[in-house]
């Protein structure tokens, strides 16, 4: 295994061992276990690894590994946290757009993603929006079912 692999490991480990708020937290966690690292090669290495920030009752946003996400999709909290931040659901052809509290749409593109649900091709999320594509040749009515299941307090329109 090489360098590179073995920090991705490292920094996997971490982040599913523990709540990690911020890069500075786990810099220091890595240099704990023997890795010297700066915030740059750390920054693009979280970005390489796919990890991204979900809130957290106790530390405001932690880190998650997106595969991680489905475990903490059983933890309701979370999941709560999350889809109670969507604002609005609506589309525009075979687009959907998701609008959402200022910070959350990368949250809630994590947590569509990781629902895979077959109808969607993709994500992108801002800051407070999300897009996502529908298969070509997919209908919405089974996706609206899906996400109004995900966030019943929003009328999304059919």
């Amino acid at each position: 295994m090489n360098k590179r692999t073995q920090r991705f490991s490292v920094i996997r480990s971490i982040i599913e061992s523990e709540p990690i708020s911020s890069q500075d937290e786990l810099i220091i966690k890595l240099k704990e276990q023997g890795y010297e690292i700066t915030q740059g090669t750390l920054s693009r290495d979280l970005k390489f690894m796919h990890v991204a920030k979900v809130p957290h009752r106790e530390k405001g946003y932690i880190y998650v590994i997106p595969d991680q996400m489905a475990a903490h999709q059983a933890d309701t909290h979370i999941s709560s946290l999350i889809t109670d931040n969507i604002t609005n659901i609506s589309f525009s052809g075979n687009i959907g757009i998701v609008h959402t509290k200022a910070g959350y749409a990368n949250a809630v593109a994590v947590l569509l993603e990781n629902k895979r649900y077959p109808e969607i091709a993709g994500t992108i999320a801002g800051d407070d929006t999300i897009f996502f594509v529908l298969h070509e040749g997919q209908s919405r009515k089974r996706i609206v079912r899906e996400l109004s299941k995900l966030c019943p307090n929003i009328v999304i329109p059919q």
